[in-house]
């Protein structure tokens, strides 16, 4: 995505999405310390990007990792959280950002990753082992969200 003109605003330079850049940052280096999965993954892109989301959405001075680790939770309704922030954006949020954190959320809804079966614990009264061989196709945001809040944990 090419940044978007000020068109004359602030010396006519253009428009770098700082915010986004920061939380991408912040949430390559927990995903990499916490090994979970191998950088440049399938996997680890979808933590990157939820977690990056997670962060920007939490907005500047937001709660932190204990926050995200809050957002990340099992039974927290990430998705609906996300949906509703990206709806009724804050008016410190920068539109270069918003633009980014947008296309992000769109892929990570739209893009599937074989994986096992994280719903499939709710039937058995609670998250407990997971069956590594039953592996279903999940939306990457979901397998995002659970990797996430495991390198935050790691971290």
């Amino acid at each position: 995505m090419l940044p978007e003109s000020t068109n004359g605003a602030g010396g006519g330079g253009l428009a770098v999405p700082m915010d986004w850049l920061c939380a991408e940052y912040v949430a390559d280096d927990v995903m990499r310390i916490s090994g979970l999965v191998a950088p440049g993954s399938l996997e680890f892109r979808a933590g990157v990007r939820t977690l990056a989301l997670t962060v920007l959405l939490d907005g500047p001075g937001g709660p932190g990792p204990d926050g995200w680790l809050r957002r990340t939770a099992h039974d927290h309704p990430w998705d609906a959280w996300v949906t509703a922030r990206l709806a009724a954006p804050s008016a410190a949020t920068p539109a270069a950002d918003l633009a980014l954190a947008r296309d992000t959320w769109r892929l990570l809804r739209n893009t599937e990753l074989r994986a096992a079966d994280l719903a499939g614990l709710a039937g058995f009264g609670g998250p407990g082992p997971v069956d590594e061989e039953r592996q279903v196709w999940l939306p990457a945001w979901q397998l995002g969200v659970a990797l996430s809040h495991l390198a935050l944990h790691l971290c």
